[in-house]
């Protein structure tokens, strides 16, 4: 199966579980299932060549002047992880299944679930750093959606906030520093930075960058200073703490400092850095978690200790340290996500997680109990399970570590956290399922079903089977490590094995397991000294650094950003208008090299009248009608200039731009008082009128010097002269810019417009929905209404105007990519046309007869506009490529086809329903409570009988 297609699936398929959510939990985890199942199958596909040692590679090009292609690499290390991420992904859906209460929108969480699981398997297959970059942040916002799915928990929002802050601004340094890597090779895509190590670790830029991309890992991976936001994760979900901690989020920091080995380490940088962060949150962690009482606290603090013990194996910088972190990323995947679903059994079932409200749980849990034992002994490296095999290999590759000039600080660090994570695992089984059954546990304890036991054992299953067999995981591991080499050393020829001899990792891992077992016996004691000993805490200390930022940046922001459109301007003009004089006195300015052409009477007419206009507007403001008439004045005028300048396009836009504008600012006068109060000092008016004056000035000064001389740079109106038909297909070059040349600013504009009236209707619920709805509908009007509010001319003459503005439209749709015109401009003429029906007919009547939502019209639009730039893609261009051709069909003459015709059909549906949906908004905060709704299409008729109540109530008839 195609990569693409690999990575795509968990996004397309997030579509799903929510159009499944009515059908049933079983369906819709169902069909969660089979499209994590389906990329697994995909995965394994390329399986033959991942383990033949080849490197699968497919790609795209994306956005190739800024370096970002859509490049997939599946190697042994992307295998690896993709492996992890679908198959424990696929346990975590079924347990997920049965652990779910009915009060859970299963639909949404697997929606979540979906979209991470797209992310995380985006990130180990890229095989450029930008699109790297685009899916870590991903799995930063979906992880937020993950954490805070309990919405009605409070921890769940403050897990989910804390997590979001914490890996996105590490998210932003990695920024940099990818940024910084990506410039010292000269390019973006991985396979050409992981060929040139001794071109980065020459540059005097790799440390910048080695700084930036660890802060990225270490936030993501729970690290040492940035440790404390992964408990606070356990808010979540079970299923999702499971997911996050085994195999997906926490070990996407792991991921990358893997993928960066053979670039990055070896240097004494990386050594100190990485190994002694590694070595701090592995003792920290396990010494926090032994204190722990609820149980995913505890695991949250194993899981941080265990990232640690990686971290640490890959900071030594050498092949056996890097075979072994490989060798416990699969096996803390296994035990851990057991471990936790285990502790989410225990749960759902008992209805706590306090080990002190526990024990004795063997006796009613049994199947739990054996499932979180051999989870938690392997995690404690009792020999036999796979645990005890990596952390075997860990004491080896400590024993011979020297950091700082010590040769013990390593070796009696880790030997220290071993310790302490023995002693956790120890008091996980002993307090937990050990000691007699006790009589007030908050619900009668019993294994659950089958749904739920079932995942954790399966991975039991195989904690056992590396274990005892330890010879089945060792070509693949080996696999995996050569791929994180990158050829710099060659893969070490060390057997996996349980028996290594009388070792010094034996001596070492049997002092860690029978001081665990010391440390149990003596935790009363500890206990009491923990809680007595003083200790910063994480959260506190990060709550108030959060508040003190916030505090410092109102403090500066308040008095800048106080709300005054009049201030922000007022400070944006006078520093335009500074730095153009300032350059203007420093520059240089060219001789002339036009000359004035003479002006005539009609221009001169035309510029008076704008004038005329505008300096109307100054003194006359306060009435907002009349301002509105003035401003329509000043927008015709622009237009008449646009025709007179040979710019129809301009024209027509601006002129349909202006009809819709007034109609909207009609409406929304109707909120307004009829005159704006006088809110300045005439000091400030003054100042006001000398600011605008100069700028008006300057801006004319600008304008006349630039038009009599010769642009510096070669203008880019060659290039779209040149091009507009040859590449775009078109001879109107406007046209061809906005769908073609500049197509993406276009689809973000429609984007934006969309936006922007979904936001009114917003907006119009919200006021509708609340006390200000009474107030809307009973307000009276300030002057008599006329009685026939939808007079019979005005109705029959849009009736006939409505067929003939849709031919216009359709007309202008169809001409303009070679003609003034395109889809922008034709929907703005439909929408003139609709709007006359509202205005002739009422609101009521016109949408009784709506067929089609306008909300569904602007998405179909931004669908269509986006589906059209994405078939680009399959004949291997870039996003929004346009294509044409020409056709005869009998007895038509030749005609041109052209793809972009699609295209601005999204535009045009776009356009049209973003100004209807915020003229219909609008239109119903406009209704009043004392005027019936309208019946009819027109309020006198005489092919009717009935008069209507409004004229009979005046007695006009």
């Amino acid at each position: 199966m195609s990569l693409f297609l690999i990575v795509a699936l968990p996004f397309l398929g997030a579509l799903l579980p929510g159009l499944m959510n009515s059908a049933g939990r079983q369906a819709c985890a169902g069909i969660t299932f089979v499209v994590s199942l389906s990329a697994f199958i995909g995965l394994l596909t390329n399986a033959p060549a991942v383990l033949a040692g080849e490197v699968v590679t497919v790609g795209v090009d994306w956005l190739p002047i800024l370096g970002l292609n859509f490049n997939l690499m599946l190697d042994g290390l992307g295998f690896f992880f993709a492996l992890l991420i679908l198959g424990i992904g696929l346990l975590i859906i079924a347990y997920a299944r049965f652990y779910l209460s009915r009060d859970d929108n299963m639909g949404e969480f697997f929606t979540y679930l979906l979209l991470f699981q797209g992310a995380m398997v985006g990130i180990v297959l890229s095989d450029n750093i930008l699109l790297l970059l685009v899916f870590w942040e991903l799995t930063s916002l979906s992880s937020f959606l993950l954490i805070g799915y309990w919405k009605h928990l409070p921890e769940g929002r403050q897990g989910a906030r804390m997590a979001l802050t914490v890996t996105g601004m590490g998210g932003l340094a990695m920024i940099g520093g990818m940024l910084i890597l990506g410039q010292i090779a000269g390019s973006y895509d991985l396979s050409v930075i992981l060929q040139n190590r001794e071109l980065i670790q020459e540059s005097p830029l790799y440390l910048p960058a080695l700084l930036l991309i660890l802060l990225g890992c270490f936030t993501k991976s729970a690290q040492f200073p940035f440790h404390f936001w992964l408990p606070h994760a356990m808010a979540a979900p079970t299923p999702v703490s499971a997911y996050l901690h085994s195999a997906t989020m926490v070990k996407a920091g792991i991921f990358l400092m893997a993928r960066m080995w053979p670039v990055l380490s070896g240097t004494p940088e990386w050594i100190a850095i990485v190994t002694t962060a590694g070595l701090i949150t592995m003792v920290l962690g396990a010494v926090i978690a032994l204190f722990k009482h609820d149980l995913k606290a505890l695991l949250a603090f194993s899981t941080v200790s265990h990232l640690g013990l990686i971290t640490m194996l890959l900071g030594t910088s050498t092949a056996f340290g890097a075979m072994a972190a490989m060798f416990h990323i699969l096996n803390h995947a296994t035990f851990k996500a057991a471990l936790f679903m285990s502790a989410g059994i225990v749960d759902h079932e008992t209805h706590t997680r306090d080990i002190r409200k526990l024990g004795g749980l063997r006796h009613l849990m049994p199947i739990t109990f054996v499932i979180a034992t051999l989870g938690a002994l392997s995690m404690a490296g009792i020999p036999l399970l796979n645990g005890f095999l990596s952390k075997e290999m860990m004491l080896e590759e400590v024993y011979r570590t020297e950091l700082f000039g010590s040769v013990w600080l390593v070796p009696g660090l880790a030997v220290l956290g071993s310790l302490f994570s023995a002693a956790y695992c120890f008091r996980l089984i002993a307090h937990t399922f050990l000691g007699p059954k006790r009589d007030d546990y908050p619900a009668t304890p019993h294994d659950p079903g089958a749904g739920l036991w079932m995942p954790p054992a399966i991975l039991v299953v195989l904690v056992v089977v590396i274990g005892v067999a330890p010879f089945v995981a060792e070509p693949f591991i080996k696999t995996v490590t050569a791929s994180v080499l990158g050829g710099v050393v060659d893969v070490p020829k060390a057997y996996f094995k349980i028996w290594h001899g009388l070792v010094p990792a034996l001596y070492m891992s049997v002092i860690a397991t029978v001081g665990g077992l010391i440390v149990l016996a003596i935790f009363n004691p500890l206990l009491k000294g923990w809680d007595a000993a003083p200790r910063p805490e994480a959260k506190v200390i990060f709550e108030g650094l959060v508040e003190a930022i916030v505090a410092l940046s109102q403090r500066l922001v308040r008095p800048l950003h106080d709300g005054s459109f009049t201030r922000y301007s007022l400070f944006a003009a006078v520093a335009i208008v500074g730095a153009g004089i300032y350059a203007w006195m420093t520059g240089t300015v060219g001789e002339a090299t036009r000359t004035m052409q003479p002006a005539g009477i009609v221009p001169i007419a035309g510029w008076l009248m704008l004038v005329a206009a505008a300096i109307a507007m100054v003194f006359l403001h306060r009435n907002r009608l009349l301002a509105l008439i003035l401003m329509g004045i000043c927008g015709l005028m622009v237009s008449v200039g646009f025709v007179y300048f040979s710019a129809p396009d301009l024209a027509m836009t601006q002129f349909t731009v202006e009809a819709v504008t007034i109609i909207l600012l009609l409406l929304a006068l109707n909120f307004l008082p009829n005159r704006s109060p006088i809110e300045s000092s005439a000091f400030q008016r003054s100042r006001d009128i000398a600011v605008a004056v100069v700028g008006g000035l300057s801006t004319f000064a600008l304008t006349y010097h630039y038009l009599l001389r010769d642009a510096v740079q070669p203008t880019i109106s060659a290039f779209h002269v040149e091009n507009s038909y040859k590449g775009g297909g078109g001879t109107n070059m406007v046209n061809v810019i906005l769908v073609d040349f500049r197509g993406f600013d276009t689809y973000g504009e429609i984007i934006v417009l969309g936006i922007a009236a979904l936001l009114i209707y917003a907006l119009t619920e919200s006021l509708l929905g609340g006390p200000v709805r009474a107030r809307l509908l009973n307000r009276k009007p300030d002057q008599p209404r006329a009685g026939d509010m939808h007079p019979m001319m005005m109705v029959v003459l849009t009736r006939v105007m409505m067929p003939i503005v849709m031919l216009v439209g359709f007309y202008i749709f169809l001409r303009g990519h070679n003609e003034p015109g395109g889809g922008f401009i034709a929907g703005l003429v439909v929408s003139i046309g609709v709007v006359m029906q509202y205005m002739a007919s009422g609101f009521n009547w016109t949408t009784a007869r709506l067929r089609y939502p306008y909300h569904g019209v602007i998405g179909a639009g931004v669908l269509i506009a986006g589906l059209t730039g994405i078939g680009s893609w399959f004949v291997s261009k870039p996003f929004l490529t346009s294509d044409f051709t020409y056709v005869r069909i009998p007895p038509f003459n030749e005609f041109e086809l052209a793809t972009a015709a699609f295209f601005d059909l999204g535009v045009f549906l776009a356009v049209v329903g973003a100004v209807m949906l915020a003229l219909e908004s609008l239109s119903r905060l406009a209704r009043r409570q004392q005027m019936p709704d309208a019946e009819h299409p027109m309020d006198i008729d005489p092919s009717r009988e009935d008069i209507p109540s409004s004229m009979t109530a005046k007695g006009e008839l």
